[in-house]
């Protein structure tokens, strides 16, 4: 019998350190993990893969301690922000922290980077973290831990935080406009990006005047230091698959849903169609979506009336209320380069066809736009009139809008606006 004891107790030990050596130790992947595609986006050791928000280098109050990645408490709403180098569209991203009594910190996606954006939040959503119970003040729900910052507060009925100074788990899920936010082994936020529902809510809340607030498709994923110290590790991230969508509506042929006016010019909708028209500004005018559409293949006709000097924006940003930056396929009279590529503010004409790009005035014509990556090719009845790579254009994303040329005088008329998603 005590043989047999002793057997057993061999073998229980023997078990015990066998479960031991599979799990990985902190700040690393196990082989199952690696097989599945993770990656790690901290090694426990160096800032490698990190920077300043807008920089190059890590100079903000960052630092590697003990195996995490710890805030130094001395950001402030315009500053602390820690970048990744790379982007991310779609993923899964997991990682562990804890907060200093009375903190606030935070974990942002798909963060933009523009001259003209000093902090991260005005493009980029938040997974919030927060002392919940001793930050100073009165907290509304859509601030608390796990909340999608100002836009989706967490179920509280599930929600289980660890006292400040306990390590807690987090992940985001962002599948193709489909988010999750789950906190130790719960789901506590479900929400679909870029619904009518979300549209409502950035409209109507903190994000109203916020224009480009959690509209890019991918971007940097960027840690907060707000003025406390915060603890992260075993940030690990795993990107999924793009899920193209097809037959996107961009017209509904009723009213201006999904699209939004900048400028004095007229835009409205008359026996099913899109209409632009000079107004009495006689100054240049812009018909954007809400929504940004990177890659795509898009087609719509239109019929030019009076001047008819126009044009179809792609992967455009809104400066101001009358500035589109971006690539123009020009809509334009016989003669002025229908179907080129013209580059606002910046280099002006990539692309002429040259002796073929004659519109047909009076009558429907068709162009046809379609954007993947660095490529961009044009249509104009059939024909083709582009076809051009470019890195500039492969890095940036945006919005479609269409464009009243300044001047006066110009009235277009648009249909049959169809639009598939690559």
């Amino acid at each position: 019998m005590k043989t047999l004891n002793f057997t057993l107790l061999v073998f229980a030990f023997a078990l015990i350190f066998s479960c031991a050596d599979t799990k990985s130790p902190p700040n690393t992947l196990s082989e199952a993990e690696e097989r599945e595609g993770w990656k790690l986006l901290f090694d426990g050791e160096s800032l490698d893969g990190w920077r300043d928000y807008q920089g190059e280098t890590v100079e903000g109050p960052w630092k590697v301690v003990d195996g995490t990645l710890e805030a130094q408490g001395e950001g402030a709403d315009e500053y602390g922000y820690l970048s990744t180098t790379d982007q991310y569209e779609n993923f899964i991203l997991d990682f562990d922290w804890k907060i200093a009594e009375g903190g606030n910190s935070g974990v942002l996606y798909h963060v933009m980077e523009r001259p003209q954006y000093k902090v991260p939040y005005v493009t980029g959503p938040e997974y919030q973290l927060i002392d919940d119970e001793g930050h100073e003040g009165n907290l509304e729900d859509w601030q608390l831990t796990g909340a999608d910052y100002a836009m989706y507060s967490a179920d509280a009925e599930k929600k289980n935080l660890k006292p400040v100074g306990q390590w807690n788990n987090s992940r985001i899920v962002f599948d193709n406009g489909h988010v999750e936010h789950w906190l130790n082994g719960e789901k506590i936020v479900e929400f679909e990006a870029w619904s009518p529902d979300w549209f409502e809510r950035k409209k109507s809340g903190k994000w109203a005047d916020v224009r480009e607030y959690g509209l890019p498709r991918y971007g940097y994923i960027v840690l907060q230091d707000h003025g406390a110290k915060a603890w992260f590790q075993n940030m690990k991230i795993k990107e999924l698959p793009r899920k193209p969508r097809k037959d996107v509506e961009l017209f509904n042929g009723t009213d201006l849903t999904g699209w939004t006016k900048y400028g004095t010019e007229l835009w409205y909708v008359e026996d099913g169609e899109m209409i632009c028209e000079s107004g009495p500004d006689e100054e240049y005018g812009y018909l954007a979506t809400d929504m940004y559409y990177n890659d795509f293949d898009f087609s719509v006709d239109f019929l030019q009336e009076a001047d008819g000097n126009s044009g179809i924006f792609f992967r455009s940003f809104i400066e101001d209320e009358v500035t589109v930056s971006g690539w123009q396929v020009e809509v334009a009279p016989p003669g002025h380069h229908s179907g080129g590529i013209y580059e606002s503010y910046g280099r002006g004409w990539l692309h002429q066809p040259e002796g073929k790009d004659d519109v047909n005035m009076g009558e429907w014509n068709t162009m046809r736009i379609r954007v993947e990556g660095d490529h961009v090719q044009a249509w104009l009845n059939g024909e083709l009139m582009t076809d051009l790579k470019d890195d500039k254009i492969g890095s940036e994303q945006g919005r479609i809008a269409l464009q009243i040329h300044s001047g006066g005088g110009i009235r277009v008329r648009w249909k049959n606006f169809q639009m598939e998603e690559l």
